[in-house]
């Protein structure tokens, strides 16, 4: 990356352009340019957005930047090639530790356990209302019942007198 860094620099130089111009023209600050020139990789925390960063650099400068992206993926294949698989499980491991302590409710989804026992409650509501509603409308339907005791009898004569 070191290479890489130095040969835009040096097409920055020639192209009569300084660090600042150039920071301001490509809306990044000068630490992330001097950064990528010097082939300062741990300055970034992200590699695809150095990646990003230094095509839109070999485009700002006039080169193809294609081959200036090919060459710094050569670069992320020898660097990334040399880490042995034990350094990979550590680090893998470290981030699972890591999760395993930032456990949040509000980050971390929660497995609901579904439970039978509301819609029993609900469907028992509901014939409960159903049996309330049945005999509340068949009463109103009946007929009333004859009590004797309400009813004129025929024997009765009822005289009015004024």
């Amino acid at each position: 990356m070191k290479e890489l860094g130095e040969y835009l620099k040096h097409t920055r130089v020639d192209n009569g352009v300084s660090l600042a111009e150039a920071a301001e023209d490509l809306e990044l600050s000068t630490s992330q340019l001097e950064n990528i020139e010097s082939g300062n990789v741990r300055a970034f925390k992200d590699v695809y957005n150095l990646k990003q960063y230094v095509k839109q650099y070999a485009k700002y400068l006039g080169l193809d930047p294609e081959k200036v992206v090919d060459e710094f993926n050569g670069f992320l294949f020898e660097h990334t090639s040399k880490i042995s698989l034990d350094d990979i499980l550590a680090a893998q491991k470290k981030l699972e530790e890591k999760e395993k302590k930032a456990i949040s409710p509000y980050t971390k989804p929660v497995k609901k356990k579904v439970s039978i026992l509301p819609f029993i409650l609900a469907i028992l509501c509901v014939v409960v209302l159903f049996a309330i509603i049945y005999v509340i409308v068949s009463n109103i339907n009946k007929a009333p019942t004859q009590v004797d005791e309400l009813m004129p009898r025929e024997e009765c004569v009822y005289e009015f007198t004024y």
